[in-house]
């Protein structure tokens, strides 16, 4: 799959494609409804399946630090995907200048001009263009004056609601992992390479591996049962903490996971942690001695979990 760093980088080979726009964010399962139908309707025309996404994501660029936390970061929404068989994707930058593109520019020098879109499938609250004036009828009409084809998808539901980011979201603080899972056809997971941490782990006799989030506020928080791919490994389980560890007085949110049952160096190794079940919420303890009881507890708790699941 090829990743194209802004309009100003579309080429010859980049056009004669069938697209969508979006965040993406989680690629759940009203997104890979989308998807299907581009890459299907990609192959059919012997075009490209082309994905056209936003960074930072229009929410971050309005709210700021008020904005809701991502489900993925950039990396892990390409590679969902490049699984799902997607070719190309646009990745735009979302600033001032964008946002006041008007409709009309936006069609003419990205649509056309930029891509060469043949058929455009989108969803059915997509709107675009300064003041967000451009809606699907605006899209219909474009069409017939520059000759691609237009189609929306109705909204996908589950259990009686519609599948979004934001139902995700909700699932995921409250814990309801078997919920998150319908609503993206796969655990969630957070991915992210080792590196070195503070060490406390190690005196307390509890050694964890630390997963850096960068900038990344993730859309959990607490302790969980989680299962670990990557660097040789493959499912296995382990107790994570995701959060700033008040105890010690961290600031910075991290993902450390103590890894059950596991010996071995994983430094720099790229791992992805998968969500499985909640256990309880971060806690600021009095002394370290507090914060080891409380953790054997957890581990004993997640390893209750999974002979549970076996």
């Amino acid at each position: 799959m090829r990743l194209i760093r802004g309009v100003h980088n579309l080429r010859p080979a980049h056009r004669g494609c069938v697209a969508t726009i979006g965040n993406f964010d989680g690629v759940h399962r009203g997104h890979q409804r989308i998807l299907d139908k581009v890459v299907a309707e990609a192959r059919a025309r012997g075009a490209l399946a082309t994905v056209m996404l936003f960074e930072p994501q229009p929410q971050e660029f309005f709210l700021g630090d008020e904005a809701p936390a991502r489900l993925m970061n950039l990396r892990d929404k390409l590679i969902t995907l490049a699984r799902y068989g997607v070719d190309q994707v646009l990745c735009v930058r979302f600033n001032d200048a964008f946002r006041n593109l008007e409709a009309e520019q936006f069609v003419r020098d990205i649509l056309v001009d930029g891509l060469a879109v043949e058929y455009l499938v989108v969803g059915d609250d997509f709107r675009f263009g300064r003041g967000r004036v451009g809606d699907f009828a605006y899209l219909e009409q474009a069409g017939e004056r520059f000759g691609f084809q237009v189609c929306d998808t109705a909204t996908c539901q589950m259990t009686g609601e519609r599948v979004s980011s934001t139902r995700v979201r909700s699932a995921l603080a409250a814990g309801d992992f078997a919920l998150v899972e319908q609503l993206l056809g796969r655990p969630y997971d957070i991915s992210g390479r080792v590196r070195h941490g503070d060490k406390i782990g190690r005196t307390l006799q509890l050694p964890t591996v630390n997963l850096a989030l960068k900038r990344q506020v993730p859309p959990v928080q607490g302790i969980y049962a989680v299962t670990v791919d990557g660097a040789g490994l493959e499912g296995q389980p382990g107790a994570a903490n995701v959060g700033t560890r008040p105890t010690v007085n961290g600031v910075e949110n991290r993902l450390e996971v103590h890894l059950l049952d596991f010996q071995g160096d994983l430094y720099g190794a790229h791992l992805t942690v998968h969500f499985h079940h909640f256990v309880r919420p971060e806690e600021k303890f009095a002394s370290l001695d507090e914060l080891k009881a409380a953790i054997q507890r957890d581990v004993q708790q997640v390893e209750t979990y999974f002979q549970g699941t076996s």
